[in-house]
């Protein structure tokens, strides 16, 4: 399987949980949906990093090291500040905010993955002092 496409699929696993735990929260009366949202995206960021790091990434170097898991949940923060703005432009400009994600979704895939492809889980340099 390409790398991209384990990588989309380890999200789709993430977003799942995501997902599940801010509708079970929610719905439990446990937690407001701008907290239970904020919680279900911190296990899915765990999850996916997880995922990334067994599945997507193993083999390239960086493996499921501190420094590899602090650049991917700095990616996955650019990434969520990334389609915010994307379906904030777009629901501004008349866009359904449904359409806007779906395209929010789409471009953060492509663009955290070719940040964790190139930074969270690149290969260390060596050192050359």
């Amino acid at each position: 399987m390409p790398r991209f496409l384990r990588y989309a699929t380890v999200g789709a696993v993430a977003t799942a949980a995501h997902y599940a735990i801010l509708v079970a929260l929610v719905e439990a009366g446990w937690l407001a949906p701008a907290r239970a949202a904020a919680l279900g995206a911190w296990v899915g960021a765990q999850i996916a990093f997880a995922g990334n790091a067994a599945f997507t990434f193993r083999g390239t170097g960086s493996g499921a090291t501190f420094g590899a898991w602090l650049r991917f949940q700095l990616t996955a923060l650019a990434g969520a500040a990334l389609s915010f703005a994307i379906v904030a432009a777009g629901t501004r400009l008349g866009v359904h905010y449904l359409v806007a994600q779906v395209v929010a979704t789409l471009v953060a895939l492509v663009v955290t993955f070719e940040i964790n492809r190139r930074w969270s889980f690149a290969a260390p340099t060596p050192d050359r002092s």
